[in-house]
């Protein structure tokens, strides 16, 4: 059974112009297919591997309903390729990543187009968070079809 799932679509846009939207957290509210992602906490461009940066989240399966994440950039490659792991903060602070990562990888197409694959890989989440319950993927599988275009919109209007 194969756990990653990804989308690939063709953005009118160039491989700088579409990072530029990835790299800023305020743009992931809107790229979201879920609704879960409610806004940016963190406002700081992704601009380095190990950077962290927080998320408002809803989720109604959610025990608290509104929640927060923070995320860990793991890839960063201007115009190429940038991708972060999810987690949160437990009760004593630490910081908990349960092992799936988001990843965007670019393939210009020339100055005007570049393809963009998204990419969600639950391969790394351990047993213990498996345990819980947690199905993956959490979404249906147009999430990442939907994220791909609101993405591309972002871009036509930028």
């Amino acid at each position: 059974m194969t756990e990653k799932v990804s989308a690939t679509l063709t953005i009118a846009a160039s491989a700088e112009q579409v990072f530029a939207v990835l790299a800023d957290p305020a743009a992931h509210a809107a790229i979201d297919g879920t609704g879960w992602v409610q806004a940016a906490v963190d406002h700081a461009p992704l601009a380095a591997p190990g950077q962290l940066f927080r998320m408002g989240m809803h989720h109604a399966d959610h025990p608290d309903g509104d929640y927060e994440t923070v995320n860990k950039v793991e890839v960063l490659d201007p115009a190429r390729a940038i991708g972060w792991v999810t987690g949160y903060r437990k009760g004593d602070g630490e910081l908990e990543f349960g092992g799936w990562l988001w990843r965007y990888d670019l393939a210009p197409l020339g100055p005007a187009g570049t393809e963009v694959t998204l990419s969600y890989d639950w391969s790394a989440v351990p047993q213990f968070v498996r345990d819980r319950g947690i199905q993956f993927p959490p979404f249906g599988p147009g999430h990442l079809d939907g994220s791909l275009r609101h993405l591309a919109e972002l871009c036509a209007a930028g």
